[in-house]
């Protein structure tokens, strides 16, 4: 296989070192690429009948000649940069591989490069390289040479194929190149000079036609005759050697020393490479210079237009809807009909055709739906949907699916909105004139892109749409199209066996790789970029210690593999890991806590090398999150600014709400009030102010409102927020979000003393618990119930106790700090209010719960459940005559009253 196959070439090219058969040379042989064949070269002499198994001379053991052609590998597919290295930086490599031989390979290459000064010492020099690639006379299978079809053997190919095939004057371009190659490195090394090689040259140059004629008869095998053949070498395009030097006015810094671009293939590895970063961690990457870096990439390789789209996904990082919107117009204007954006097999003429225009779309609707446009994000998604049934673009209309079905989970649509309004679209009905709902034509998107990316092998559209699957059965009951009947179902229940199942097909992706097409792209220069990397850490260290004249007698903990990237690819492993972050939501919504830290630790742990720092930085958010619940704020504080460090808040958002919402619950238990109505006009100017757009944001912004004007014993403000954001979850059909409003509203209705009220709103939310399989919530849902009939008068206190023992097993077993404080409170209650009890008879039942309730709410710094539970204490001393108790309980009473009605320093709760 051709290991330098660009975008338009594959395997399949008939000539390894051209491009779909344009003629144009694809590998432009350049100085740096003459001196990795020199160290082929040595690495793998010409071979010799009856040679030995040896190593060639000057290696010393069998592993120091692998480590020359581990070296030499990584040299033809790395692609941190992508203009290729100078002498002096491979130079300084090869030390660390030259450490054994005191230099030997250095001094060879220096003087093979310096004896290069004329066409006929180019033609020997590449007539030798014919001899690496082919076996003597009379040699068993036993020797050793280079295979041609390895990766060294296809590059010496290519370099060979790229001089035979270049005119007179691209070998004189090459001469010159080499001149300013060797001088670009350190004076000490002997090379040619530059006078007599300038003679040399305009002689040569000055020759007429006549001349040149006999150079190529006395080279037959050498040099092409047909003009055609050498274009791309003499016209071969140089880069400035500090190409990423700013000023401070953002201008170049242009070297005097020039040197070429590096293969087409590893060009387009580092533009993939750089789009990987621009996924990763947008904020490292600085919008003007990396405008700069690919506009200059752009000027010097024309036919690269995957610059645009890089530009483009630039622009859409950092917020810039009009550069992102141009850049991607440019990018389909130039390219899309000939790179195209899925692989299919199909002639060059067809995909001019197929797959510019729905691919366009794709794009065109992600970015809609990126800046907050629902609208036009689905009016560009049907047009898609439309040209790719016309076009019979399969792959194409398989992703539009899962894009929109993406963009109605994650942007909320009201019932009354229409999907998508097109004659090609799914329809808004089953045949019997009933209209679909939102959330079934959802389901039948999903069910569609799941059969059709099954049918055509799309193993990673397949991986996500079971992993969207799975985020649909855990927030929506799975109604039947057909609700009547003898045979309707009258179970509307969620059903966690389902995403359970979604979420362990959703890993296939990873045991599906290797035995699909996901293996054939794992080659993408990133291991070889990281183990050069490690290899320049290596030769700096070389260096230092070369410096205070000691020896590296074992130098193979230089070629450590230092955090080498993982063998499967990038996308791969972001899908497995999505699973493992979906998994802890899930947990979350059913309440198992250590379920919620293992999966948010392994996606932590495993999946860190290739998550983006979005999707890292929320499996923070969860660790400290439960961090709050079940630590207090003090710890959850301490790891907040480790995670701030690492993810500035500046830059991620999960971080900027955590940061908020933690200091919101403080500000609250503390009775800081003003701190708290503060933080909740933050959070509403964080969201957007486009409908449908942000709902879970606008939705967290009204529910910590709500909660404030609760604090503030503003009922009646607080019960119509509280209505108002019913309504909008009700409009979205956010059941689950419904279920936490319900029972914000009962809550309402009980500090206000109004339990009637508060009782059917109690009811309700615990039926929503149920049917979304939310237990800890039921749990806390069963409790306010318990208290709203407490507050009913003694009479239901056995009621209320045997709710209360019906939730306090889930709710000790799983229940933060504040929940398990507030269950021993109703626990002590529900004995002290019933009539029957005792509490001389057994005082451990109500002291036991009110200590541990004591000891939980210290740490959050609740002042009002900790005056509370304080006020229930000295009324069991005082029941059992323990003055001294009774007056140490009180004293507390006091003083977490007197905290929460004067606070002092409120402006410290701002403060971690």
């Amino acid at each position: 296989m051709s290991l330098f196959a660009g975008v338009g070439g594959g395997a399949g090219s008939a000539d390894p070192a051209s491009v779909g058969g344009t003629g144009r040379a694809l590998l432009e042989l350049t100085p740096h690429k003459i001196a990795v064949c020199h160290l082929v070269q040595a690495f793998a002499p010409p071979a010799q009948s009856g040679g030995d198994s040896v190593p060639p001379f000057p290696f010393e053991s069998v592993a120091h000649h692998n480590r020359l052609g581990l070296f030499l590998f990584t040299l033809t597919r790395s692609c941190d940069d992508f203009r290729e290295p100078s002498l002096e930086e491979l130079l300084r490599q090869l030390k660390v591989v030259d450490n054994l031989t005191n230099g030997w390979l250095c001094e060879q290459l220096t003087s093979t490069l310096s004896a290069l000064n004329s066409p006929d010492d180019l033609f020997n020099f590449f007539d030798k390289l014919r001899g690496v690639l082919t076996a003597p006379e009379g040699a068993s299978a036993e020797d050793i040479f280079l295979d041609p079809n390895s990766q060294l053997g296809v590059f010496l190919r290519c370099c060979i194929l790229a001089f035979n095939s270049m005119t007179f004057e691209g070998v004189c371009h090459l001469l010159a190149d080499l001149v300013m190659y060797c001088n670009s490195t350190y004076a000490s090394y002997d090379l040619a000079e530059d006078e007599d090689f300038d003679t040399e040259m305009n002689n040569l140059m000055d020759a007429d036609i006549g001349s040149q004629a006999g150079i190529f008869e006395k080279y037959p095998q050498s040099y092409a005759s047909e003009s055609h053949m050498g274009e791309s070498s003499s016209a071969r395009t140089c880069a400035p050697m500090s190409l990423h030097d700013f000023d401070e006015t953002n201008t170049f810094k242009v070297d005097d020393n020039p040197t070429c671009l590096r293969s087409r293939w590893q060009l387009e590895a580092y533009l993939n490479q750089q789009a990987d970063i621009l996924e990763k961690d947008p904020s490292s990457v600085p919008l003007n210079s990396f405008n700069a870096t690919m506009t200059r990439l752009q000027t010097l390789a024309p036919e690269l237009h995957r610059v645009q789209f890089l530009q483009y996904l630039n622009a859409l990082c950092h917020d810039d809807y009009v550069a992102s919107l141009d850049n991607l117009h440019r990018y389909f204007d130039y390219s899309a009909g000939m790179q195209g954006l899925f692989g299919r097999s199909m002639s060059p003429m067809q995909d001019i055709v197929v797959g510019k225009y729905e691919s366009a779309l794709l794009c065109l609707g992600n970015l809609h739906c990126y800046f907050g446009h629902p609208k036009k994000a689905l009016e560009a998604f049907a047009e898609a949907v439309r040209v790719s049934q016309m076009n019979n673009d399969d792959s194409c209309l398989a992703y539009v699916l899962g894009a929109i079905s993406n963009l109605l989970s994650k942007i909320g649509m009201s019932n009354t909105v229409g999907i998508i309004s097109s004659p090609y679209s799914l329809g808004t009905n089953i045949g019997l004139g009933t209209p679909l709902s939102i959330q079934q034509q959802l389901l039948v998107l999903l069910k569609r892109s799941l059969k059709r990316a099954d049918i055509l092998k799309l193993p990673s559209l397949l991986s996500f749409d079971h992993l969207s699957l799975a985020k649909f059965d855990l927030k929506h009951v799975q109604r039947p199209l057909v609700s009547f009947g003898p045979n309707a179902s009258t179970k509307l229940r969620t059903c966690p066996a389902d995403v359970c199942k979604n979420l362990r097909l959703s890993t296939r992706v990873l045991t599906d790789f290797g035995t699909d097409a996901l293996s054939t792209s794992n080659d993408n220069g990133s291991f070889s970029t990281s183990w050069l990397r490690n290899l320049s850490a290596a030769s700096n260290s070389w260096r230092s210690s070369s410096m205070k004249s000691t020896k590296l007698h074992n130098d193979f903990d230089n070629f450590h593999y230092l955090a080498q990237p993982s063998p499967v690819p990038a996308p791969v492993l972001q899908l497995a890991g999505s699973g493992y972050l979906l998994r802890a939501t899930a947990w979350e919504h059913y309440g198992s806590a250590p379920m919620v830290r293992m999966n948010a630790l392994v996606y932590a742990t495993c999946f860190a090398d290739a998550a983006s720092s979005s999707e890292l930085s929320l499996a923070y958010v969860k660790l400290i999150q439960q961090l709050a619940v079940f630590k207090g704020y003090s710890a959850a504080f301490c790891a907040l600014k480790l995670a701030e460090k690492k993810f500035p808040s500046s830059t991620s958002l999960h971080i900027q709400l955590l940061r908020m919402q933690i200091l919101h619950e403080r500000a609250l238990h503390r009775g800081h009030l003003k701190v708290a109505q503060q933080i909740c006009d933050e959070f509403g100017v964080l969201s957007s102010s486009v409908s449908g757009v942000d709902i879970e944001l606008k939705i967290e912004a009204s529910v910590r409102r709500a909660r404030t004007l609760l604090a503030a014993k503003q009922y009646s403000q607080a019960a119509a927020v509280a209505n108002s954001l019913f309504s909008t979850c009700y409009k979205y059909n956010m059941q689950v979000e419904n279920a936490s409003v319900l029972l914000l509203l009962a809550e309402i209705h009980r500090k206000s003393d109004n339990a009637v009220l508060g009782l059917p709103y109690a009811l309700a939310s615990q039926s929503f618990c149920k049917s979304f399989n939310l237990d800890l919530l039921e749990a806390s849902a069963t409790l306010t119930l318990a208290e709203l009939w407490l507050a009913l008068g003694s009479s239901h206190a056995k009621r209320a106790l045997s709710l209360v023992h019906q939730s306090l097993l889930m709710i000790l077993g799983h229940g933060g700090l504040e929940l398990c404080a507030r269950a021993h409170i109703v626990l002590a209650k529900c004995h002290l209010s019933d009539p029957k009890f005792s509490v001389a008879e057994n005082p451990e039942a109500v002291l036991d719960p009110l200590n541990q309730a004591t000891q939980d709410l210290q740490v959050l710094e609740y002042h009002e459940m900790a005056a509370e539970a304080y006020y229930l204490k000295a009324m069991a001393y005082n029941h059992l005559g323990k003055l001294d108790e009774r007056e140490e309980a009180a004293a507390c009473f006091k003083e977490h009253i007197t905290g929460l009605e004067n606070p002092h320093n409120e402006e410290d709760s701002l403060a971690y």
